[in-house]
């Protein structure tokens, strides 16, 4: 491939690891599919020039490095929302104790759904 392939290329991929940035700090990541499979289009493109430079590629791993680590944030919040979810359900359900002897006790908060008529 010609040197104009690859510099379009490599800014091609450079705008789409802004615009993953950008997602990733919205927290809009329905779009973030589609970015990766636009970035794993221009991947595989650069991987088929040879004559790229270590200082042309620099920038861009810089990029992929902090968008890793946006990305972690990201599922590290999720899975914290998750886990405070079901802690929630938990406690929704009932109250768990231990006796004096150490055994654990479950008092259930399950309300019954029937109502009492009264005259």
């Amino acid at each position: 491939m010609k040197h104009d392939d690859s510099g379009a290329l490599l800014r091609a991929l450079d705008d789409l690891l802004d615009q993953e940035k950008t997602v990733l700090i919205k927290g809009d990541l329905e779009r973030l599919g589609a970015l990766s499979q636009e970035k794993e289009r221009l991947v595989t493109g650069l991987n088929a020039m040879p004559d790229l430079s270590r200082e042309q590629l620099e920038p861009l791993h810089r990029k992929v490095v902090r968008n890793q680590a946006l990305l972690k944030s990201a599922l590290d919040g999720i899975r914290t929302v998750a886990n405070r979810l079901a802690e929630l359900r938990r406690v929704r359900q009932g109250l768990e104790t231990y006796d004096g002897a150490g055994q654990k006790r479950r008092f259930s908060a399950l309300r019954s759904s029937q109502l009492e008529k009264r005259a």
